[in-house]
């Protein structure tokens, strides 16, 4: 990804309240900028998979981009859950929440094993956000796997996670019995 498809792809992002306060481009004049234009989500997918094959933290963050304003496919599935157990980029959080969006029970092994990850540069966060949304995740999937770990979450010695877990649970409950 060039420097100039970065910029392009930043100006997907709104900036309401900062000095440097914009609009966000419209998704149909940045698909007739950007490349050879097309349908947003297959490029999504296109993005993620130069970002891992480069491991260029910043077009991570770039295919997330785009893929949160056109929208994840489960033909992105396996490219997220390949940058979830990737170290080298900045953005775990996100992909948790892509693969949220997708609720795919493919994701619901993964999305556990993650909340019991902290990578490094997550070390100052006892709030345990990556695991949080994981969890989170969990509980959207309509999958007996995902119960039962939300089930095995709910005993954990974190309070943190243990109590979101139950919150899942007690949601869960009337959305999928």
């Amino acid at each position: 990804m060039t420097e100039d498809e970065r910029e392009l792809i930043m100006e997907l992002v709104a900036l309401p309240y900062t000095r440097f306060a914009r609009e966000a481009i419209s998704k149909q004049a940045f698909l007739g900028r950007f490349r050879d234009g097309g349908d947003g989500k297959v490029l999504a997918k296109e993005l993620l998979a130069e970002a891992i094959e480069s491991k260029i933290a910043d077009d991570v963050e770039c295919a997330l981009i785009v893929g949160f304003s056109f929208g994840f496919t489960n033909e992105s599935l396996d490219l997220l859950l390949q940058l979830l157990q990737e170290g080298w980029h900045f953005k775990h959080e996100d992909v948790v929440s892509a693969l949220a969006d997708l609720k795919a029970p493919e994701a619901v092994e993964a999305l556990y094993e993650v909340t019991h990850w902290v990578p490094s540069y997550l070390e100052f966060d006892d709030a345990r956000a990556l695991a949080v949304k994981a969890i989170w995740a969990l509980g959207a999937i309509a999958d007996p796997r995902a119960q039962a770990f939300l089930m095995a979450l709910s005993t954990d010695q974190n309070i943190i996670i243990q109590q979101n877990a139950l919150k899942q649970l007690s949601m869960r409950a009337g959305r999928f019995t």
